[in-house]
């Protein structure tokens, strides 16, 4: 095995392109001290339990001592959590991690009974505390939703044990991220010359975007191979994921844990079903799209490991990192000075862990709280992926900074259904500069970029969110979710949506066991939605100027989660509830093909 810098190695050397902690807290002793603190707390919420309905006063200290401990209790949970995935196996921030976890399943435990206390007062009451207490008025949306969630809330004892049980019910997620990020280790990947390249989960994929078809082919069968391997573990552990998300549902009595999940972002169910829909309308253009993948690559038998090598040959556009940020920053000029002071800041400041180092967890993401910065993980290979990755989680920051600026700590946090927005409007605007930018044949390289986007977002995490679905009404039904099973039902989505083209073979039916969104309760729909949702507003961002970027900024970033995240949107320009964006979000990847076909062949 090829072997990469460990963590302590890659901050000795490189210490700028890794992310400073030190903002959370100075030292590990310090994170300890803050985790003694909110320890300690846990027991003060005993001289509320019982009394919340006697006055409005009792109830704001009540939410304001559950705000101000909450947003303590993130602090230490977000530095444990950011150390644990910079080196997932390092013991010592594992055991941080793990008992982060444990100091926030306890404090949910004992302030449980909140909410169910809150249902027992008088609705009319309610409204009238509010109205009487000026200090409750900071509270009132959440008051609001909690009040819609009355058929949903068991008694305080009930929803206590529940939430007690949550601990041991998280154990298939935690075991699948220990397994996929840290226990597992895949052969080197050989070339054509026989050479070998180290495999990961964060160069698998540059792997497959080599023009060396041997390289491709090895990269996929050592990958999967390993996967397959753990073929029966691997079901076992999703199946109890999709059980404790059915059991949660069932019990709070929703009609399928799809409902429980969209419930909690408040978003209709139509929404996912629209897309559904609207996609398989438009898969057509996704089969036209693999066919002349298969014309351009000359192939008489397309493998999924085709599917990701750049259809433009011999134009090299590598992305050293310190290049990426000067096309970040030409990019999103059309966002305005206000918004570009805060990615100065995030790059200026080291919100954003760069390179991969041995045991990092892979993939990319945006994490924080309303306490911290808004950090950025990245496993940097030199890609226009990567930039784009950057330009994505940068809009996650984005979003997270003027949220948690603009508003309280109990709606500084936005919901998933939104993120995604606010991230991929940030990689359309990447690539409308991009385009006016480059010379013809990295426009041409570019174009096909965006079609693979188009078919990674777009359609792929579409046909993710269909097999979620998928599995969770077979689980519903009662049917027994075996290996079997789940590499069926996935080989038959994978043939529906790419088409005759390309051969769905033994190995991509095991796709679903290294996807780790799968574990995240209904949360892989929000990137084909807001990826839709993106497309509308970078256009309003782009042809209507400041007027957009005032409505994007104010009546979107900056409102966190003060309304429901559908009419948020809508205050933004964008009505989710309708097939509309969805039908236009396919309409430019139609576009897109036309124009690269037509280049391709001219």
């Amino acid at each position: 095995m090829s072997q990469q810098l460990t963590r302590e190695e890659q901050e000795r050397k490189y210490p700028e392109y890794t992310w400073d902690l030190t903002t959370i807290f100075e030292s590990d002793e310090a994170f300890e001290e803050a985790f003694k603190e909110v320890e300690g707390q846990i027991g003060k919420e005993q001289e509320f339990k019982g009394h919340l309905g006697d006055s409005a006063e009792t109830l704001y200290q009540a939410l304001a001592l559950e705000d101000e401990l909450v947003s303590k209790l993130e602090k230490v949970y977000v530095y444990a959590h950011l150390k644990q995935d910079q080196d997932t196996a390092n013991s010592k921030y594992t055991g941080f991690e793990a008992r982060a976890h444990q100091l926030v399943i306890k404090f949910s435990s004992s302030w449980s009974f909140l909410i169910p206390e809150i249902l027992q007062i008088d609705e009319e009451k309610m409204e009238q505390f509010v109205k009487e207490h000026e200090g409750l008025q900071r509270y009132e949306f959440d008051l609001k939703l909690i009040n819609e969630k009355r058929p949903h809330v068991l008694s305080a004892d009930k929803e206590k044990l529940l939430t007690e049980a949550q601990d041991a019910l998280s154990t298939p997620e935690n075991v699948y991220g220990m397994f996929s990020n840290a226990d597992l280790e895949f052969e080197d990947a050989v070339d054509s010359d026989g050479q070998r390249h180290p495999l990961t989960q964060g160069t698998f994929i540059k792997c497959l975007e080599s023009d060396d078809r041997t390289l491709r082919q090895s990269a996929y069968d050592n990958l999967y191979a390993k996967y397959g391997a753990y073929n029966n573990t691997l079901s076992s552990t999703l199946a109890g994921e999709v059980k404790k998300n059915v059991f949660n549902a069932r019990t709070h009595n929703y009609n399928s844990a799809r409902e429980a999940a969209l419930s909690n972002n408040h978003i209709p169910e139509e929404v996912y079903d629209n897309l559904v829909a609207t996609v398989h309308k438009y898969l057509p253009l996704l089969h036209r799209y693999t066919q002349l993948r298969k014309e351009l690559l000359d192939l008489d038998d397309m493998k999924m490991y085709d599917l990701y090598t750049p259809l433009v040959k011999d134009v090299k556009f590598e992305m050293p990192y310190e290049e990426a940020k000067k096309w970040m920053l030409e990019a999103l000029q059309p966002m305005g000075e206000e918004y570009m002071e805060v990615v100065k800041e995030g790059l200026e400041n080291r919100w954003v862990d760069v390179y991969e180092n041995k045991g990092k967890r892979s993939g990319g993401y945006s994490s924080g709280a309303h306490l911290t910065n808004p950090f950025i993980l990245l496993n940097w290979s030199n890609t226009v992926s990567d930039l784009y990755t950057l330009v994505h989680e940068f809009g996650h920051s984005a979003h997270s900074y003027f949220s948690r600026k603009h508003q309280p700590s109990n709606s500084s946090d936005y919901t998933i259904f939104v993120a995604e927005v606010a991230s991929t409007c940030n990689e359309a605007l990447l690539s409308d500069y991009m385009d006016k930018h480059l010379d013809d044949d990295r426009r041409l390289l570019l174009l096909n970029q965006e079609l693979e986007r188009f078919r990674a977002t777009l359609f792929r995490q579409t046909m993710f969110a269909e097999f979620e679905h998928k599995i969770h009404q077979i689980e519903e039904a009662g049917e027994p979710l075996t290996a079997e099973r789940m590499n069926q039902e996935y080989a038959e989505l994978n043939r529906t949506y790419f088409g005759d083209a390309v051969e769905t073979d033994e190995a991509i039916s095991k796709e679903w066991s290294r996807i780790p969104h799968f574990y995240m309760n209904y949360y892989v729909y929000q990137y084909a939605t807001g990826y839709s949702a993106a497309q509308s507003l970078s256009h309003q961002i782009l042809t209507e100027g400041q007027p957009a970027v005032e409505r994007y900024i104010n009546e979107f970033l900056k409102k966190g989660s003060s309304n429901y995240p559908i009419e948020i949107l809508k205050n933004a320009g964008v009505d989710m509830t309708t097939p509309e964006p969805i039908e236009q979000a396919c309409q430019v990847f139609e576009e897109k093909l036309d124009a690269f076909e037509k280049l391709m062949k001219a």
